[in-house]
């Protein structure tokens, strides 16, 4: 009589587990590429969003300006808009379109500063227009990973010149402080024709934005 059964030998258990092992590593390297593949696009994502929505509120702010002057906390007259490394923050305007959904017995417009704090910058806005000692405002954070925020002004049309035969415009040189003479006090500042706000960021770059204010 013939013994058909016949079991596997260690070799080939050997094998089977090798090749078992070899299987398995390939499906997990595959898996781990593909799931840090989502991971990145999904990072990329929030960090456009992020981005995108920190510019929406310099647009919105920039595309609202009045020219409307405020008193600071110090008593002091602060121009409609005013900034540049001289001033006391980047930028800080005065705005309309503040929605007041519960009628609240409050103006429309506005006080807003940004300033860069450790790599975020940070909105600033106050409940009064002429802010008192005690007034203090509400601090909004637009973005992380800002290493720098400049701004620049156009003061006249002169210097809306475009860079060489495109449509870009050339800033190069527009004012990089936008503030009042102290040599002459109480003289007032009118409003720039247009500002170009760049934000350097540590993980794009440098990236610009120029905005002509109302009424231009």
């Amino acid at each position: 009589m013939v013994d058909t059964e016949k079991g596997f030998t260690l070799v080939e258990v050997l094998i089977a587990l090798a090749i078992t092992a070899v299987v398995s590593t390939i499906a997990y390297t595959s898996f781990t590429t593909v799931l840090n593949g989502v991971e990145n696009t999904q990072a990329t994502a929030e960090r456009v969003y992020e981005i995108n929505r920190a510019w929406m509120m310099i647009s919105r702010d920039l595309d609202q300006f009045v020219p409307r002057p405020v008193r600071d906390e110090f008593g002091d007259v602060e121009p409609a808009l005013q900034g540049g490394m001289a001033a006391r923050f980047p930028l800080s305007l005065t705005r309309a379109g503040w929605h007041n959904p519960l009628g609240h017995a409050r103006p429309e417009l506005q006080r807003v500063n940004y300033r860069l704090e450790e790599e975020t910058l940070w909105r600033d806005s106050y409940p009064v227009l002429d802010r008192a000692g005690e007034t203090e405002p509400l601090s909004a954070e637009l973005l992380q990973g800002v290493e720098e925020i400049r701004v620049l002004f156009l003061d006249s049309p002169e210097n809306a010149r475009s860079l060489g035969t495109g449509t870009e415009l050339d800033t190069r040189n527009w004012p990089e402080n936008w503030v009042a003479d102290s040599s002459r006090p109480g003289a007032g500042v009118s409003a720039p024709m247009a500002v170009e706000v760049r934000l350097v960021l540590s993980d794009w770059g440098e990236m610009r934005r120029i905005y002509a204010l109302p009424p231009l």
